[in-house]
């Protein structure tokens, strides 16, 4: 009955909103962000993916982005304040401008493909002391190993030729 049901939602929700597909497809996608470092472009990123994706003209006018809340000081119950984001400024006002002007320079395409690429294949977002940290607490990779090789030849086994 329930599967029924959520079919039936499927159907309407997709009929309403022109869309095909499941409600969520493909799967979840996170990765682990060093916040010293990366936190704001991050930030960033997600708060411009709906004017990159030519939803809205600007982050503000997406209802469910935090940009209202950290660029414009909009009460949101939903959102703490993270500590890298709290040394923005000594005041409120200072930190939503001093968020504001994040937004007033790009993204670099080298940090846009590096947190999509992390994302994406759920590796660790960092530089290499954060990622040498997170392998030791772990005991898992934080990036991917090198590619390439024919793992039969010699060269690649490291046989000399005789």
């Amino acid at each position: 009955m329930i599967q029924a049901q959520g079919r039936k939602y499927v159907r309407y929700f997709n009929c309403r909103h022109r869309r095909t597909g499941t409600l969520w497809e493909g799967r979840y996608k996170a990765t682990l962000v060093d916040s010293e470092n990366y936190l704001l472009t991050v930030y960033r990123y997600i708060e411009l993916n709906p004017v990159r994706a030519n939803m809205v003209m600007r982050p503000g006018d997406y209802p469910w982005s935090s940009y209202q809340c950290n660029a414009l000081g909009k009460d949101n119950p939903l959102i703490r304040v993270h500590p890298i984001y709290r040394q923005l400024g000594g005041s409120d006002a200072g930190r939503q401008k001093a968020y504001r002007a994040l937004f007033r320079c790009q993204i670099s395409e080298r940090d846009l493909a590096e947190i999509r690429q992390s994302t994406n294949k759920a590796w660790v977002l960092g530089d290499e002391r954060f990622k040498t940290h997170v392998e030791a607490r772990t005991g898992r990779r934080s990036t991917p190993l090198g590619r390439g090789g024919d793992r039969k030849s010699a060269l690649f086994r490291g046989v000399k030729n005789q």
